[in-house]
């Protein structure tokens, strides 16, 4: 439930909920104002918005649905007020593109921004229409559509320099390979021993293409929980492909690398997943040699990688 998804998917179904009581108080309003000839639309945007919060409520993934129908609903408000001679059309005007932002990916956003404009233009009963309303509406959704612009740029950084691996918590390969070259440089400069545990998980492409993403993910987890539960602060577990991870150990010669292996095994032996029983992962331990460099240590650690995903 800590899900960030799901903190999305709740407050936007909070937003929709209010929405819908906003419509609702409009429609007491104009009910008490004695606008009859209004009252029917909001009458009808009240279950849609409510329909929309329920739909959007307990879903993880995006609800394409749900966000249609407030716009829907908002769009037919919208539209009514236009055709209203009350003056405040550009106040209006300038609902439609930051809606639609709000409730929609970027791209089908300012498509439909484009798409609708000559439709408010006609709502609004102007031919030609004035220019500073026509420049205002376009301005609006070039700026309006700059913060998930950005939004969206920021997180395609942060995945691009992001050194953690997109499934588990392990580091990716990239960031792996680095920090294996500066242990490396750092145990020849300070004549330590340093140790590489390699993991395979035989299990892994099975869990997937058998019980699905949540089987495959069940397995990372447990692996990757075991390792920081029995391995020490300054250890370094990378994932070096799809079912095989490098546990970087400084300081570590061969015998205690064995022990961190037996370790591990002891402790997944009791870990039993619903879909996959007991977890099965082979382990093989890499060392440093005295005066030898990452390029020739790191090819070496490939091999055994190789070998022991096909013994």
């Amino acid at each position: 439930m800590n899900d960030p998804l799901s903190r999305v998917s709740r407050l936007q179904a909070l937003v929709f909920a209010a929405g819908a009581l906003l419509m609702a108080g409009h429609g007491l309003w104009l009910y008490l104002m004695g606008d009859y000839s209004r009252l029917i639309l909001p009458a009808m945007t009240v279950p849609l918005m409510v329909l929309a919060a329920i739909l959007r409520m307990g879903r993880n993934e995006p609800s394409r649905l749900s966000s249609y129908l407030v716009l829907i609903g908002a769009y037919l408000l919208i539209a009514v007020e236009l055709i209203q001679p009350s003056g405040q059309a550009a106040l209006w005007l300038g609902l439609p593109p930051i809606l639609t932002l709000l409730v929609l990916p970027l791209g089908p956003a300012i498509l439909l921004n484009t798409a609708l404009a000559p439709i408010w233009v006609v709502l609004l009963g102007e031919l030609p229409p004035d220019p500073r309303l026509a420049i205002g509406y376009l301005t609006l959704v070039v700026m309006a559509g700059l913060v998930p612009w950005e939004t969206l740029r920021q997180k395609a950084l942060m995945r691009v320099t992001d050194p953690g691996d997109d499934e588990c918590s392990a580091l990716n390969a990239l960031s792996l390979h680095d920090s294996l070259y500066s242990e490396c440089q750092r145990a020849g400069f300070l004549d330590q021993p340093l140790a590489v545990l390699v993991l395979h998980l035989p299990q892994l492409e099975m869990a997937g293409e058998q019980f699905g993403p949540r089987a495959r993910q069940a397995l990372l987890d447990a692996i990757c929980k075991e390792v920081e539960k029995r391995c020490r602060d300054n250890d370094l577990l990378g994932r070096e492909s799809s079912e095989d991870f490098w546990l970087v150990l400084p300081d570590t010669s061969e015998n205690g690398a064995l022990l961190v292996a037996q370790r591990l095994e002891e402790g997944l032996q009791d870990v039993v997943l619903l879909e996959t029983g007991q977890v099965e992962v082979r382990l093989t331990p890499c060392i440093l040699q005295a005066g030898e460099s990452p390029e020739h240590f790191e090819p070496r650690l490939m091999a055994k990688t190789q070998h022991l995903a096909n013994p």
